[in-house]
């Protein structure tokens, strides 16, 4: 009876002891799951900007709405404001950069050509950002002689150093109406030959332009 008894009593502690620990299993890696998931680690692995903003590459439709080309000198800087054409959004479907909003910069000399060089971004509520984009560059060029009709530069918006050179080459047109709406920028300082007969200029067509970012973007 004694020896029923403890044995009993032993299988008793046993399985005790095999209930405790498997209890105690299941709540240790319950635990190690939850530390695994914290969303506070999550949160600050993935910062809002992250969910919300747009990746360095991110393309930007863009137009200019002021003339159907810009013209200026392979040497000229010339700021210009371009509007983009569609809605910008991420990969989580929010539109980041709605269509309408602005972007501010300036189209300066690269590679033989010129492209557009971003700096700020003007929403619809008149919030302006901070933005780095850049367009592809332009190459096209085109040389204007004393024999050209004057009309061909109408419908275009002329950068101050290319309009101050043709309107001596052209002598009849005048500079100051060509200019009138084009919001390109004011005369800068040039040197004009009077005796020049031609000057090759670039020109910028608002459909070829098309803009990424150089760095990853986030309105707030």
């Amino acid at each position: 009876m004694v020896v029923s008894k403890l044995w009993q009593s032993r299988v008793a502690l046993f399985l005790a002891i095999g209930t405790t620990s498997t209890l105690v299993l299941p709540l240790t890696i319950a635990q190690s799951a939850t530390a695994h998931f914290d969303p506070v680690l999550i949160s600050q692995q993935f910062p809002d900007s992250w969910r919300n903003g747009l990746p360095s590459g991110t393309q930007i439709p863009v137009t200019y709405e002021e003339a159907d080309r810009i013209i200026l000198t392979p040497e000229e800087t010339v700021p210009v404001t371009l509007i983009v054409t569609e809605d910008v959004v991420n990969d989580r479907g929010r539109v980041v950069i709605p269509e309408g909003s602005q972007i501010e910069g300036e189209l300066q000399p690269s590679g033989g050509g010129t492209r557009f060089v971003s700096k700020t971004l003007i929403l619809d509520d008149e919030t302006r950002v901070d933005i780095d984009a850049v367009s592809n560059v332009v190459n096209e060029r085109e040389t204007i002689t004393e024999n050209d009709d004057p009309d061909i530069l109408r419908g275009a918006a002329i950068g101050g150093a290319a309009g101050a050179v043709l309107g001596e080459i052209l002598g009849s047109i005048d500079v100051a109406e060509v200019l009138i709406g084009a919001g390109v920028g004011v005369l800068a300082e040039v040197l004009v030959l009077r005796d020049r007969r031609e000057v090759e200029v670039i020109v910028v067509r608002p459909e070829e332009l098309s803009l990424r970012l150089r760095s990853a973007f986030a309105p707030n």
